[in-house]
């Protein structure tokens, strides 16, 4: 049986799961809007973004996309420096040889280069967070 009360609960139940899936959606919808090459995402300064001073040899350096992809390596030649947008991509080198990056880890690529671009092709609009960490290939 429909009652007065029931139908006031269900509708407080709808708005408060629709507002609070909103809220959890604002920070990837908002990364889906691309922000100009240099400058901060949502919620940081200029000062908080990573410089994007590559220190290592580089590999490669090209536009995939519309988002600039470098490569680089770092002291250890087993290690890769990947910056996308200036933004480091972290990477991985598999035990038989090829390469799988943190914006899709299930996928290996041959190449680190085809890794860059197997995660722009993920990535779509969204960029890549800020790293708080030191990375080799980053000049401070």
């Amino acid at each position: 049986m429909v009652t007065r009360r029931r139908v006031i609960r269900t509708g407080l139940t709808t708005v408060a799961a629709v507002s609070g899936t909103a809220a959890a959606m604002r920070p990837m919808l908002a990364a889906g809007k691309p922000a100009a090459h240099g400058t901060a995402t949502a919620g940081g300064s200029p000062a908080d973004a990573v410089p994007a001073v590559p220190a290592g040899t580089p590999l490669f350096d090209e536009v995939y996309r519309g988002r600039r992809i470098q490569g680089f390596t770092t002291a250890d030649d087993d290690r890769m420096g990947i910056l996308v947008d200036g933004r480091p991509l972290h990477v991985m080198r598999r035990v038989d040889g090829t390469w799988i990056s943190m914006a899709n880890h299930y996928q290996p690529y041959p190449t680190p280069l085809a890794t860059a671009r197997g995660a722009v092709d993920v990535m779509g609009r969204a960029s890549l967070a800020a790293a708080p960490v030191h990375l080799p290939f980053l000049q401070p």
